[in-house]
């Protein structure tokens, strides 16, 4: 795949689960018995935890958010990609044998979801019948696409979109003499795990 994006600057790493909880207390002015009554946990539990001798478990984060007043995302590390935004003048395309050019308009999100893929699709082009588990969305941007999705056949213009289980056998065909322009998102992610990028 050729990544061809601009790098965002990655967000500075929150500290560890033990100093923002050692924070989080120290700016409510309680002490560790003070928090252990509130959350329902030990004194000495709460020592090693804030000293990162010790990782709490979801129920005991569950007692700490309680604690110490904040929502349990407080504690999470959140995933960042350094290529969160695609710039209109740097796609990314993705190198692949096919009459069909693709853009990767999704980051390098670790452990990522979805696809979210831009599609030139030539006149005459006709992808092949697949059933996968996961979500399709079709979205026409430019052009007129065949699009088959289970029991459903229709012809999808600009602006007409399609959404269902990926289970059901699907295709799309570019039936006219002039180029389509196809925006898919699907789940769950083929292009994470450098399968074909033959998706709509």
């Amino acid at each position: 795949m050729i990544l061809a994006a601009e790098n965002e600057p990655q967000k500075k790493r929150r500290p560890p689960i033990g100093a923002r909880i050692k924070s989080r207390r120290k700016a409510l002015g309680l002490t560790l018995q003070e928090l252990a009554d509130r959350s329902g946990l030990s004194k000495p539990f709460l020592s090693q935890v804030e000293r990162d001798l010790t990782t709490p478990s979801l129920m005991s984060m569950l007692g700490l958010a309680k604690g110490l007043q904040v929502e349990i995302s407080y504690f999470m590390e959140i995933p960042q990609a350094r290529d969160m935004v695609r710039r209109a003048d740097a796609p990314a395309e993705i190198a692949v044998d096919s009459p069909v050019t693709y853009f990767d308009l999704a980051s390098a999100l670790p452990d990522r979801k979805l696809d979210a893929v831009l599609m030139r699709i030539p006149p005459g082009h006709c992808f092949p019948v697949d059933t996968r588990n996961g979500e399709h969305f079709r979205y026409v941007l430019e052009g007129e696409l065949y699009a088959r999705a289970g029991d459903i056949h229709t012809v999808l213009k600009a602006g007409d979109s399609m959404h269902f289980d990926a289970r059901a056998p699907h295709t799309v065909e570019n039936r006219t003499d002039r180029e389509a322009i196809l925006l898919y998102v699907g789940t769950p992610s083929v292009l994470q795990r450098g399968a074909p990028a033959e998706p709509a």
